[in-house]
C-alpha cells in the first residue's frame, strides 16, 4: 500500500513539472496585429504576387447636356366658372359638359322678361330728350332760352343716353358666353332654374397652351432662366417640349422649394390636366462618359465614383457627378476625358493596385497603356 502512494506522488510531480516547464519556456504572449499592420501585410503580399488580370474599356467624353430634373404635372392655364349678370329664369343652356366651346357661344340664356320694353322705354326716352335740347338750342339763338335750362335739357339727354346703354346691357347679358374657348368642364344650371346676379354657369378649362408646373429646390433655382426650353416625359410615355414662362420668387417655407411653370401647345386638346410629368432643364453642358450603374464603387467617405487604370497600369479611384440617366447607362463627369474604365473585377482591386488589363473590344487601347497580346478573358 505504500508503495503505491509513492508511486502516486511521483506521477503528479513529474505531470506539474511538465506543465511549469511548458509555461516558463514561453517568453513571448501571442500578439495581435494592428489594423495598419494587416493592410501593410496585405499590400506586401499584392507586390509579391503577380498583378491581378481585369477586364477594361476605353470611353471617351463628349458634351453633354447636364440637366435639373423635376417631378411635376400637367395643368390648365386657365379655369373659369362663368357667371351671370343679371337675375332671372335660365331659359337655354346650349352645352353639356365635355362640350368644346369656341369664343363667343352661348352657354346659357337667361329670360328677357320686361328688359325689351325697357329697351324701348329708353329709346324713345333718348329721342324726346333730343328733341328738347335741340329746341332749346334754337330758343337761345333767338335769345329767348337761359343757359340754365339749355344746360338741364343737355343732362336730360345724357341721363336717358345712360339709361338706354343700362337697358342696352342688359339685353346683351341675358345670354351668358364663353370668354375664350376650351372645353365645359361642369355645368351648374338646369333650363327652368332661377340664377341670381353671380351664380355660375358652366365651369370652362383653357386647353390650350397647356402648363408643366413643379417646383425646384433653392439650390438649383439660380440655374434656371425664363424662356429655357424644357422637355417633359408624361407618364403615358408622351414627351411634350416648351419654354419656361415662371419662376417664383416666394419659397415655400415647409419645403423651401420655388414652383415653376412651362407652357406648351395643346392643339389637339389630347393633352389633360393633372397627368404626372418629368420636367428636364438643361442648366449646362458638360464633358461626360455614359459607363453602366454596376460600375460605380464607393471610397472611404461615401462618394461615389469609378475604377479606372492610368497609363501605368495602376487602379484609381475618381468621383463622378451623375449628368443624366438613359435607358442604357448613366452619363457621368469627373473621369478624364479618355479614361480607361474597369468593366470586369472593378470589385476585387482598390486604388494603388497594379493591374493586367484586358481590353472590350480588342482594338480599343488605352492612352500609353501598353499592348496585350493575350485573349481576352470572359466575365
Amino acid at each position: 500500500m505504500r508503495h503505491t502512494y509513492i508511486m502516486a506522488a511521483w506521477i503528479g510531480a513529474l505531470i506539474i513539472v511538465w506543465l511549469l516547464s511548458g509555461s516558463l519556456g514561453d517568453d513571448e504572449t501571442p500578439a495581435h496585429p494592428s489594423l495598419a499592420e494587416l493592410n501593410e501585410a496585405n499590400d506586401a503580399r499584392l507586390q509579391d504576387t503577380d498583378p491581378l488580370r481585369v477586364r477594361a474599356k476605353v470611353i471617351n467624353a463628349s458634351a453633354q447636356s447636364q440637366s435639373v430634373v423635376l417631378r411635376g404635372r400637367t395643368q390648365s392655364k386657365r379655369v373659369v366658372k362663368v357667371r351671370t349678370e343679371l337675375s332671372g329664369r335660365i331659359t337655354q343652356r346650349p352645352v353639356e359638359r365635355g362640350s368644346i366651346a369656341a369664343s363667343g357661344d352661348l352657354l346659357c340664356r337667361i329670360a328677357t322678361e320686361d328688359r325689351g320694353a325697357s329697351l324701348e322705354e329708353s329709346r324713345e326716352a333718348v329721342e324726346q330728350a333730343r328733341i328738347e335740347y335741340q329746341g332749346s338750342l334754337r330758343l337761345k339763338a333767338k335769345g329767348f332760352q337761359s343757359e340754365a335750362a339749355i344746360a338741364k335739357a343737355k343732362a336730360q339727354l345724357a341721363a336717358a343716353q345712360a339709361a338706354l346703354t343700362r337697358s342696352e346691357l342688359d339685353m346683351q347679358r341675358i345670354s351668358v358666353r364663353a370668354p375664350f374657348a376650351g372645353v365645359v368642364e361642369d355645368v351648374h344650371v338646369e333650363v327652368g332654374d332661377f340664377a341670381s346676379r353671380g351664380d355660375t354657369c358652366a365651369t370652362l378649362v383653357d386647353l390650350d397652351p397647356m402648363l408643366m408646373v413643379g417646383r425646384i429646390a433653392e439650390r438649383d433655382v439660380h440655374l434656371v432662366r425664363l424662356g429655357q426650353t424644357v422637355t417633359g416625359q408624361l407618364s403615358d410615355g408622351r414627351r411634350v417640349t416648351g419654354p419656361v414662362t415662371f419662376i417664383g420668387r416666394q419659397s415655400d417655407p415647409a419645403t423651401r422649394t420655388y414652383p415653376v411653370e412651362v407652357q406648351f401647345a395643346n392643339l389637339q386638346g389630347s393633352y389633360r390636366s393633372g397627368i404626372t410629368t418629368q420636367m428636364q432643364i438643361p442648366v449646362a453642358r458638360v464633358m461626360a462618359q455614359k459607363v453602366s450603374p454596376a460600375l460605380f464603387a464607393l471610397d472611404d467617405s461615401g462618394n461615389v465614383g469609378v475604377r479606372t487604370i492610368n497609363e501605368n497600369n495602376i487602379v484609381e479611384f475618381h468621383i463622378v457627378d451623375i449628368v443624366r440617366e438613359d435607358a442604357d447607362g448613366v452619363w457621368v463627369s469627373g473621369l478624364p476625358e479618355m479614361a480607361t474604365v474597369i468593366t470586369v473585377g472593378q470589385e476585387l482591386v482598390v486604388p494603388g493596385q497594379q493591374v493586367e488589363p484586358y481590353f472590350e473590344p480588342a482594338t480599343d487601347m488605352p492612352a500609353a497603356a501598353p499592348t496585350s497580346t493575350r485573349p481576352v478573358a470572359s466575365s
